[in-house]
């Protein structure tokens, strides 16, 4: 058998320039919260990540799609070598980049830890999922738990003695939380038996850690109907003394992708033993709690699209520059004139460049968010400063989702047609990439879950502000770009997209409030896309105008004038190909098309 090796790879230069060229992390760091870290540092941790993920992720990525986990007398065991990477990533501490020192963390900022987990994830989704979930569990218990229960469970969740994982969906239920009918019995002093049956459950059962903590969504005797009677419980695999809590396996998940993530069905209480207990001291706060994780979750699926997108591209790429087939355009119709390399081809190239921008947009795009969740941590002494950049988080977040995973499957799909028959095989890794990259639309809420949240919530907060916010900020860019020599078309392309969105919103406004609530799920989809669009049209701009300028004060011959000229390209290319359709998506939009639900069912067709 041939020895497993690494097939992932990174830009790292691209990361250093969003994190210290564009979005200038530096101006955060030195300072409280982040008082222990500077430039230098944040630089060499990424490298190390980087290293740490080719040399024991990476290698391990293949070969554990090819066997899965598989369940043995009721236990799931993982690929091998996932229990020595789970040994060796809590060794080296890549998971408490950004946890509170008093649970062993290195009090980084969000930001860093989103950057080295892209590289992570990029390198072994699959193996990822077990410990990202882990930290977000870890996190709900330090904001909503008792003292009792931050000191039983955090650190041993940080240090990877416990994993853990959110049991949210159900048979009979799918996305519809609200009807669940898993139950919880109190038992007094905050202890519950646990009845029911939880589907889809990430690392559900494996092999890594001593012990799991499942996060429970379950309801009391006496709760009210829907999402509002629901209660968060932990519920440990095992208890203290090592016996089982009556959490079984009923089997686990035969997938499309990340195979060597154990997506678990588990039964809790079948012989009346399961004991949980409650998350804080109250019962009925279970959604407000789990939102919690679950925007920590979505914000983490859109640095997964990012990851595998990006090594997908960064793939295919390499693989056109080598691939020779057939002779340049403009010689066509010499039969014996040489074959070059598959980039000379102009699709291959246009290929190339819609992969290259949408990669760094949606890696700007996460940055921001970051940046603006890092900033509203610092800001505890300004309450208009938390106010706005938490704002922005929770507007980006459906975004970062969304598109991020939409677009991380279609940037897959692009990198296999860039390879031709070769991105077919398993000779190279974009077919696994693109398998993996699909469930990412998927679970945390479909994307369809996340254009409703956007329109239907995040739209109207603060009484529109938070929108207001940004699209302030996105055409006070675009109009000081108006007279500039280079970008003045493309800016005038964003501008009309801000324009479109604002526009946009307040036609969603009127159908909320006219009595046409069924055309808010019908445009629902194509909203966020546009809104999406505008975000990363104005990133991939900002970016090419800062590259410009630092392009500027080079030699003719430095190395990072072509690296420079790429974020022009990048920005450019997505302003005449993407941003520009804002506008005509905006008038479909406006059509009212309604054939949809005017079909009849049967004429779906007659089988």
């Amino acid at each position: 058998m041939s020895q497993p090796i690494n097939r992932y790879k990174a830009d790292l230069r691209d990361v250093r320039f969003v994190l210290f060229e564009q979005f200038k992390l530096q101006d955060i760091l030195g300072k409280a919260p982040y008082g222990n870290w500077g430039q230098e540092e944040v630089e060499t941790v990424l490298g190390e990540v980087y290293a740490w993920s080719k040399d024991q992720l990476g290698p391990l990525n293949a070969p554990g799609d090819a066997t899965g986990c598989t369940l043995v007398d009721g236990k799931v065991k993982t690929p091998e070598g996932f229990k020595a990477a789970w040994k060796s990533l809590y060794d080296v501490g890549w998971r408490r980049l950004a946890i509170p020192e008093e649970f062993g963390g290195m009090a980084g900022p969000f930001t860093l830890h989103a950057m080295a987990e892209e590289i992570m994830c990029g390198a072994n989704t699959a193996f990822n999922m077990y410990p990202a979930l882990t930290q977000g569990v870890a996190d709900v218990i330090q904001h909503f738990g008792t003292k009792e229960q931050v000191a039983a469970y955090c650190t041993k969740l940080h240090d990877g003695t416990y994993a853990a994982t959110m049991c949210l969906t159900e048979p009979q239920a799918g996305s519809d939380v609200g009807s669940a009918t898993s139950k919880a019995e109190p038992m007094g002093g905050g202890k519950y038996k646990i009845r029911g049956t939880k589907i889809f459950i990430s690392g559900g059962d494996h092999d890594l850690s001593k012990n799991i903590l499942h996060l429970v969504l379950a309801k009391t005797e006496d709760a009210p109907a829907g999402t509002k009677g629901l209660s968060l419980f932990i519920v440990p695999r095992d208890r203290s003394d090592g016996t089982s809590n009556d959490v079984k396996v009923a089997s686990i998940e035969h997938k499309m992708g990340i195979k060597a993530s154990s997506t678990a069905v588990l039964n809790f209480g079948d012989d009346d033993s399961c004991i949980g207990e409650l998350v804080g001291t109250e019962e009925q706060k279970g959604m407000s709690q789990m939102f919690h994780l679950m925007n920590y979750a979505r914000i983490g699926v859109g640095v997964q699209g990012l990851a595998v997108a990006s090594s997908a591209y960064l793939n295919a790429l390499d693989y056109a520059k080598e691939r020779k087939q057939g002779p340049s355009i403009k010689q066509w119709k010499d039969a014996a004139a040489p074959r070059v390399a598959i980039i000379d081809h102009p699709d291959v190239r246009r290929m190339l460049l819609d992969m290259k921008a949408r990669v760094e947009g949606i890696r700007a795009l996460v940055v921001k968010l970051s940046l603006h969740l890092d900033k509203a941590n610092a800001a505890t002494g300004d309450a208009a400063a938390n106010t706005y950049h938490q704002g922005q988080v929770d507007l980006l977040v459906p975004l970062v989702k969304a598109y991020g995973s939409d677009q991380a499957f279609q940037v897959c799909t692009t990198a296999i047609q860039t390879l031709g028959g070769a991105g077919y095989l398993r000779d190279h890794p974009i077919e696994q990439y693109a398998r993996d990259a699909k469930i990412f639309s998927i679970y945390e809420g479909t994307n369809h879950i996340q254009a409703l949240d956007l329109v239907g919530r995040k739209l109207g907060q603060r009484g529109g502000a938070n929108l207001q916010a940004f699209l302030k900020d996105v055409q006070s860019f675009a109009a000081s770009l108006k007279e500039h020599p280079t970008y003045k078309d493309a800016a005038a392309h964003l501008a009309a997209a801000a324009e479109t969105i604002m526009s946009t919103a307040m036609r969603f406004m009127g159908w909320f409030g006219g009595g046409k609530m069924e055309m808010v799920p019908l445009a629902a989809n194509r909203f966020l896309e546009m809104m999406s669009e505008t975000a990363i049209g104005w990133l991939l701009l900002d970016a090419a105008v800062i590259a410009d300028k630092a392009a500027e004060a080079l030699p003719a011959d430095h190395a990072d004038r072509a690296f420079y000229a790429g974020k022009k390209y990048a920005a450019l290319y997505y302003a005449v190909n993407v941003v520009a359709t804002v506008p005509q998506k905006a008038q479909m939009i406006g059509k009212e098309d309604k054939t949809p639900l005017e079909i009849p069912t049967a004429a779906f067709a007659t089988v």
